[in-house]
């Protein structure tokens, strides 16, 4: 408790410092529910009441953490009893920053009246707030919402940070909850590792993105370092074909082969000469970035590449042929991943027999990747703001939770850049696990660095990927 509350307490005055320019005489509301989180915050809220901050706590329960009560109450912090009331709400209306402790870890998803009245005032105030583990609502397990309304009105705690005690529980990791966190402050307090457990969700930084890029050494050929084919384009959609072979390119691979018709062909050699037209032997196929389902051509290449023991990164226009190739037994012995938009989701899962709509898939992204994976055998690489990448339950891996990019990603031609990273990994000889989330990472870090803030198009995307790289890598 006393590491927990002094982590808090640190965070806290952080905030009043930069909200009020000062922790003496500015205003901290603590919103303290029953169980632990609420004990915590009671702690946080009496190390700053004795450096001199106007605490007050809006209790929204008969039961409370005694000790944490008893020591806001010694240090001169003002008690709400009923902390939903008219006097609560002008507190929260009056909150230079406000500390939410109303359910933890332990707690049920959803907010009951008195504590969802009070996360609806916290959102409607100017206050900051700073979440004690979790914010309040969330299904901490599965990212969810429980309760989230049509029109975007979430009975939950929008948090702008949220400090982790001992470790980042998956809601603050797993969208659509993880939009609620705010910046994640991880806390250690030294909980062992026993306690902790098996992480069930990952998120790669820097130094593990580093740690599994591949390097050339001083014995490298192009052979070596990975060869991918790339089915991509066709007759309307020819700058996927551009895109994602320029982005194989640009993160790596040692040679990339391209099978396409004529037009898509001519502006993938006019575009990046080095790639090299025609059939041949690869280490892994990217497949599917703007292919026509209908398109016979492309289709028979899809159908021949997904036959060859090796691995496969299938997105877009090549998922209807896998489910396909699985389900008649036609998909060769390598690994597959599949890498889809939420609407692609849906139409791979209608075809494995588990119909479901967009928004439900949206308002549970992992637990539709889960069945997809699960269904299938693959692994699933979801795309949004936050990528997902799932194995097969069966393989026993956790989650990887990448959340590394800008909006400005929300473009054009951005999911075929992404595509060629991946694949060029693929064949670079990463696991496919690796290969998605780090290729995620990456293409999220070289849109910030396109984007600058403001508007990009894709070609600026994988234009950026080797300074990202570089960036990344240790220089000799």
């Amino acid at each position: 408790v006393a590491r927990a509350s002094a982590a808090v307490a640190r965070v806290a005055g952080e905030e009043l410092r930069a909200q009020a320019g000062r922790v003496y005489g500015a205003r901290l509301v603590l919103l303290v529910g029953p169980g632990t989180n609420g004990g915590d915050a009671l702690h946080a809220g009496a190390l700053l009441a004795r450096r001199g901050a106007a605490v007050t706590a809006l209790l929204t329960s008969g039961r409370v953490h005694a000790g944490g009560l008893a020591a806001l109450r010694r240090a001169g912090g003002r008690v709400v009893e009923d902390g939903a009331g008219a006097a609560g709400l002008a507190a929260v209306a009056a909150a230079d920053v406000l500390l939410d402790g109303l359910l933890g870890i332990g707690g049920r998803p959803g907010l009951r009246a008195g504590a969802a009245a009070l996360a609806a005032a916290a959102r409607g105030s100017g206050a900051r707030v700073v979440a004690v583990d979790v914010p309040s609502g969330a299904d901490v397990t599965a990212g969810t919402l429980p309760g989230a309304g049509a029109g975007g009105d979430v009975p939950a705690v929008r948090a702008d940070v949220t400090v982790a005690l001992g470790t980042a529980k998956p809601s603050l990791l797993v969208p659509p909850a993880s939009a609620l966190a705010g910046r994640l402050v991880p806390a250690p307090i030294g909980l062992p590792a026993d306690v902790l457990g098996t992480p069930v969700v990952e998120r790669l930084e820097t130094a593990d993105l580093a740690a599994r890029w591949p390097r050339p050494g001083a014995s490298s050929d192009k052979y070596s370092r990975g060869v991918l084919g790339v089915v991509a384009g066709g007759a309307l959609y020819t700058g996927a074909a551009v895109l994602a072979t320029g982005a194989a390119v640009r993160a790596g691979a040692g040679m990339v082969r391209y099978l396409g018709p004529g037009p898509a062909t001519d502006l993938v050699r006019a575009r990046w000469p080095e790639v090299v037209p025609g059939d041949g032997r690869v280490q892994a196929w990217l497949l599917g970035p703007g292919v026509d389902p209908g398109d016979g051509a492309q289709a028979e290449h899809v159908e021949a590449a997904l036959a060859q023991d090796v691995p496969c990164v299938v997105d877009a226009g090549a998922l209807p042929a896998l489910v396909a190739a699985l389900g008649e037994g036609r998909r060769g012995a390598g690994g597959t991943l599949v890498v889809p938009h939420a609407g692609e989701l849906v139409r791979m899962l209608e075809a494995l027999g588990h119909g479901c709509s967009r928004a439900q898939v949206e308002a549970a992204p992992l637990e539709h990747a889960r069945r997809a994976a699960e269904a299938a055998g693959v692994l699933v690489l979801l795309k949004g703001s936050t990528t997902l990448v799932v194995a097969p339950g069966d393989e026993g891996r956790p989650v990887r939770a990448q959340a590394d990019g800008t909006g400005w990603l929300a473009s054009a031609g951005s999911g075929d850049v992404l595509a060629g990273v991946v694949g060029a990994l693929a064949a670079q000889g990463l696991d496919l696990l690796d290969a998605g989330s780090v290729g995620a990472a990456v293409h999220g870090l070289a849109g910030c660095a396109a984007s600058g803030g403001g508007p990009l198009h894709a070609e600026q995307v994988l234009h950026a990927v080797p300074e990202v790289v570089a960036a990344l890598l240790p220089q000799p």
